[in-house]
């Protein structure tokens, strides 16, 4: 197992139908939550809070999409949680957003907690125990730290004795010891020295007093609620999860809510797969030994020849990566790769040679922590060893397998792996577990449908029910296409291009508020931008684009304080962006958001549908499309009071097949049809 929780849950300890009697009446009209919270009823709320106590009752799988105004997390907590504390079984809350996981911990549990203290019947429930689980890697090990204060001449070179300094001085005001807290972040090679990311960091050498990983881990232990986030949870999973088949996820005897589960199975797509670069090897060797500094484990613990050994490999590392750069990337920066033998294994030998340096050095030492950490990185450099092996003999034949350029400069080679179908992962870490697991999202469904995500996520067992959400689409919302815009072909770029700067320039100028324009392609967001920003600018309309300083979270807190500005994002804004109000009065879509099936992974997925007779754009492209353009379309209405405007600026909505399925997907029937001609009469913004 993980190693973090040891005690098998108990057994129920009061009647299980209490938590489904407790939900009803909580959820009810005139119910719990609207007498002591002032809360709305709402029955979508209702029909999603009775039908998560019924699947933890049952301990059943349920997919479940609940709408946005839903209020799904309440839906979803208030029943966790009391069937966590009667049954003495701890909940895994697992979501995508940052944003999401703070307001289930700083808005969403403390209305639970007040619920529970407010109602007689709830009082048990109060004292409710909930924490957020970070990677082990995350926190400062004081006592790795002090060991690596003590060794620093050997470990670290003059400027890394500074860097280490630094760090060392943060860990005397730290309260939480979270490497997010030190400003700037740490160089990753000296933190990887100090964190608790080792087996020197046990029980059995540091205490839940005096270390941070040890203390979070004993609050994991006590917790009723444990949140997560999707990159963790399938990173556990992956790791290892439970093992010796007992029942549960990550804990045993748990069971899961998965939120935002629209993007559960790229996630999971990624965790289940294997990666190495040049850099993760380059890192992992000048850990035991840099020849550049003389600096590293085996500086005073190992032989000439220790050393040199992890020269040799330092050298047929190069040779490795710069080998495959130069047949495989030269013109492009990912490449599959379909065939084994691509590349000689040059690197596995010298790295099995460090492996069997580490045991044997290892194996000279007394119990203590340096045993440890050579354990460690000799399991390191075996794992990296066998991921080579794997990636070159191609032995995950469910896999696709390619090889891209990553880091800021694209100097780093990596190779990479990914399943074609990640149903069968799914199905076995998550919902053939024995214990309930409930995945929610506000899109979940295409054209109304569950099954195509079901089917995708592995959990064919699971049952299905949607919430539609309660605002008043009709009322609050415009959604207008531009049916006079090109559509897209090489004949017609720079006519759609300058088509779609016109449209932009138009839309932002009619809604006072803030807009939002979404984009497919970087070309069309930098040809905008440059053609509009000006214009913007004058108008007094602050201006934000995608790919410049400012990162995502901060480009969009920006933009919800300006109150009029105007954004423009691809890939990432489709989703998870909040800014409810005038903040954000318009959403412009540019282009449908089909995905070219130019990387790896979509395009072995397509081979493979393909290759059982089946359509790939039908079962593969299109359902992908649906949800995004959902989700995309989903940014404009955060709360009942929000009014706007939702242009799309793709004419082929209606003039393709496919568009009927697009047109479906809105939250309201009603559309309007507009021309450069007729835009300026027809155009009107939904007024308080």
């Amino acid at each position: 197992m993980i190693g973090i929780r040891e005690d098998p849950g108990g057994g129920l300890a009061s009647d299980p139908l209490v938590c489904a009697n407790h939900t009803a009446r909580a959820f009810a009209e005139g119910g719990w939550l609207q007498a002591h919270l002032g809360l709305e009823h709402r029955p979508q709320q209702e029909a999603m809070g009775l039908a998560v106590a019924g699947a933890l009752l049952d301990d059943a799988p349920l997919l479940f999409e609940a709408g946005t105004g839903v209020g799904k997390s309440l839906a979803y907590l208030i029943p966790g949680i009391m069937h966590a504390v009667d049954s003495e079984r701890p909940m895994i809350v697992s979501t995508h957003t940052i944003a999401l996981q703070d307001q289930i911990e700083h808005k969403d549990l403390p209305l639970c907690r007040q619920l529970f203290a407010s109602v007689g019947a709830l009082a048990r429930y109060a004292d409710f125990r909930a924490t957020v689980l970070v990677g082990k890697g995350n926190y400062i090990c004081r006592q790795r730290l002090a060991r690596a204060l003590a060794s620093k001449t050997d470990l670290f070179g003059g400027p890394d004795q500074s860097e280490l300094m630094r760090i060392a001085a943060w860990c005397q005001q730290t309260t939480t010891g979270l490497v997010q807290e030190l400003t700037p972040p740490p160089r990753p090679d000296i933190w990887e020295m100090v964190n608790a990311d080792s087996s020197s960091c046990s029980r059995r050498n540091c205490s839940a007093e005096t270390c941070f990983y040890q203390a979070a881990r004993a609050r994991i232990r006590r917790s009723q609620v444990v949140i997560v986030n999707h990159a963790l949870l399938f990173s556990l999973i992956n790791a290892g999860g439970l093992k010796g088949g007992a029942r549960g996820v990550l804990l045993p005897d748990d069971f899961v809510v998965i939120d935002e589960a629209h993007t559960m199975p790229d996630i999971a797509t990624d965790y289940f797969g294997l990666q190495v670069s040049s850099y993760s090897v380059d890192r992992a060797l000048k850990a035991l030994f840099n020849p550049a500094r003389r600096t590293g484990l085996l500086k005073s613990l190992g032989t000439d020849r220790d050393r040199q050994r992890i020269v040799d490999a330092l050298d047929a590392s190069v040779l490795f990566f710069d080998f495959i750069a130069d047949k495989l990337l030269q013109k492009s920066s990912v490449t599959r790769v379909r065939e084994p033998g691509f590349a000689e294994p040059l690197l596995l030998a010298p790295l099995r040679r460090v492996a069997d340096t580490l045991d044997r050095v290892a194996g000279s030492l007394d119990e203590g922590w340096m045993k440890d950490d050579l354990k460690d990185n000799k399991t390191r450099i075996s794992t990296i060893h066998d991921n080579i092996r794997a990636f070159l003999d191609m032995t995950h034949e469910d896999h696709v397998h390619w090889v891209e350029r990553t880091g800021r400069r694209g100097t780093t080679i990596a190779l990479r792996t990914a399943p074609i179908d990640v149903a069968p992962y799914l199905r076995d870490s998550l919902f053939e577990r024995e214990v309930a697991v409930i995945c929610t999202s506000a899109t979940l469904a295409v054209a109304g449908r569950i099954e195509p995500f079901q089917q995708r996520a592995g959990a064919t067992s699971a049952r299905c029910e949607i919430a539609a959400s309660p605002f008043d689409f009709e009322r609050n919302m415009r959604v207008y296409i531009a049916a006079d815009m090109p559509l897209p072909s090489r004949e017609n770029a720079e006519l759609a291009v300058d088509a779609l700067i016109d449209w932009i320039r138009f839309c932002v100028e009619r809604v006072p508020g803030g807009t939002l324009v979404l984009f497919t392609s970087y070309r069309d967001l930098n040809r905008a931008a440059t053609a509009l920003e000006d214009t913007f600018t004058a108008a007094g309309r602050p201006f934000f684009a995608q790919g410049r300083d400012l990162p995502r979270t901060e480009m969009t807190e920006r933009f919800r304080a300006a109150g009029n500005g105007v954004l423009f994002g691809t890939d990432s804004f489709w989703t998870g962006v909040d800014v409810p109000g005038s903040a954000l009065s318009q959403v412009i879509i540019t282009r449908l958001p089909f995905e070219v099936p130019t990387h790896p992974i979509p395009e072995a997925r397509a081979e493979w549908i393909r290759s059982r007779g089946r359509n790939p754009f039908a079962e593969l492209n299109l359902p992908d499309a649906l949800v995004k353009f959902r989700q995309g379309v989903g940014r404009l209405i955060r709360k009942r009071t929000d009014r706007g405007v939702v242009t799309v600026l793709d004419s082929r909505i209606l003039h393709k097949s496919y568009g009927r399925q697009f047109l479906a997907c809105l939250p309201t029937r009603r559309y309007a049809r507009l021309t450069r001609a007729t835009r300026a009469e027809a155009f009107v913004v939904p007024e308080d």
